[in-house]
């Protein structure tokens, strides 16, 4: 029996835990505390050391709940093991399905709020209307410097556009419903949020697919459009174009 290791982000408590279960596979999980966005440097730490410390536990794979975020996967090592992650560059498009879906939404409403059950429950900043995605205007002004120093102007503005040009004018605030509870509590919450700021609120369905595709191994039968595995004694590369991630040899 194939064993895999999950490690995601709680905000996708739900459907990874579901697709866990549905799984041909034997998949552990293991969740990081999603605050660590606005951190990307802990982040990859905290990710690198659940990659770490999975060695000689017999696992065939490590699947990453996880996109670009903020750089916060950006050269994550793949020791003995295969690593798997989608080519996305937050959660939104995760929980949507597909990224094109997600272009579509961000052509659309670029100024938009997002949210869903499992990231309103799991955080303890009750009274703050924060959104999933991107990370804060204060970080994304820090890591501008850091984008600058490493990678040229060019590329550093391109992963700015990426993780903040939707900040510009909010007009929206959306919540992605799963399907996998009831959610009318929080969907209130969201929705007094946004009559509050004077904004639109919508309801928008989300989908499993990916979550299904990463932890039923599909990403070795298709063509890989969807999701990049990085071999052994690889590291996450970027891109900065539509295919996000490369393999990097260490």
């Amino acid at each position: 029996m194939t064993r895999f290791l999950c490690i995601a982000c709680e905000v996708f408590a739900r459907p990874i835990y579901l697709s866990a279960a549905f799984s041909t596979h034997v998949v552990d999980v293991e969740l990081i505390q999603r605050g660590l966005h606005n951190q990307p440097d802990k982040l990859q730490a905290g990710i690198q050391d659940h990659i770490d410390h999975a060695e000689g536990r017999g696992y065939q794979a490590i699947l990453l709940g996880y996109g670009l975020c903020g750089n916060g996967t950006a050269g994550l090592h793949a020791r003995s093991i295969k690593l798997v992650l989608p080519r996305l560059h937050d959660c939104i498009a995760l929980l949507l399905g597909d990224p094109l879906r997600y272009q579509e939404q961000f052509d659309q409403n670029p100024g938009t709020y997002w949210y869903s059950q499992d990231f309103l429950e799991r955080t303890d900043d009750i009274n703050t209307f924060t959104t999933m995605g991107p990370i804060s205007d204060t970080e994304l002004a820090k890591k501008y410097e850091v984008f600058l120093e490493k990678y040229g102007k060019e590329n550093a503005d391109y992963l700015m556009e990426v993780m903040g040009a939707w900040q510009t004018h909010y007009k929206r605030a959306a919540f992605i419903d799963m399907g996998l509870a009831n959610v009318d509590k929080s969907k209130k919450r969201v929705q007094l949020g946004a009559k509050h700021r004077g904004w639109m609120f919508e309801t928008l369905v989300g989908d499993l697919v990916l979550f299904r595709q990463l932890l039923n191994g599909e990403w070795s039968q298709n063509d890989a459009s969807n999701f990049i595995v990085v071999p052994p004694n690889h590291s996450v590369g970027l891109t900065y174009d539509e295919c996000i991630f490369r393999c990097d040899p260490l």
